[in-house]
């Protein structure tokens, strides 16, 4: 499967049954989708994180070196798998989200998916717009506390 940049914020809608029908555009980024195969776990924050599979293998990978004899690391990998699932797309574009993920994150119907970085956070709409509402009030400040240590900054194609 071609490796393409995923980046956007789609609204969507949770059917009665918890499926979620992934934007066409979405899609589109994604490449052979009707082969497409996710994993779904619980985010950072109160959201759910999809990652098409290839995705989830190079980082579940990074996670599998952790020295597990030590409890902070076994802490996370813990923390970080819980409620992992595999899923697939079924033949008109749908997921079916489990129902213990949708509690977790407290959607019901109205979705924002936001992409970036090769995963896709699924949010309820209501939770969304509140972190959005806690956006920092000097976004510069931010970005120089987080990027300007950078070594080398990075380059941009012209």
């Amino acid at each position: 499967m071609e490796n393409r940049q995923l980046l956007g914020e789609y609204e969507c809608k949770l059917d009665p049954k918890g499926r979620l029908r992934l934007p066409s555009g979405l899609i589109a980024r994604l490449g052979e989708a009707k082969q497409q195969r996710f994993v779904i776990n619980r985010g950072f924050e109160k959201c759910l994180m999809l990652y098409p599979e290839a995705i989830w293998q190079s980082i579940s990978l990074e996670v599998n070196q952790l020295n597990i004899y030590n409890k902070k690391n076994r802490d996370f990998v813990r923390y970080f798998y819980r409620g992992a699932q595999e899923l697939e797309m079924d033949g008109a574009d749908r997921i079916l989200i489990p129902k213990r993920l949708l509690e977790y994150a407290g959607i019901d119907k109205d979705i924002i998916l936001s992409a970036y970085n090769g995963r896709i956070e699924i949010w309820s709409q209501e939770e969304y717009d509140r972190l959005l509402a806690e956006e920092p009030s000097d976004f510069s400040d931010l970005a120089e506390d987080v990027l300007g240590k950078l070594d080398t900054p990075p380059h941009l194609p012209l």
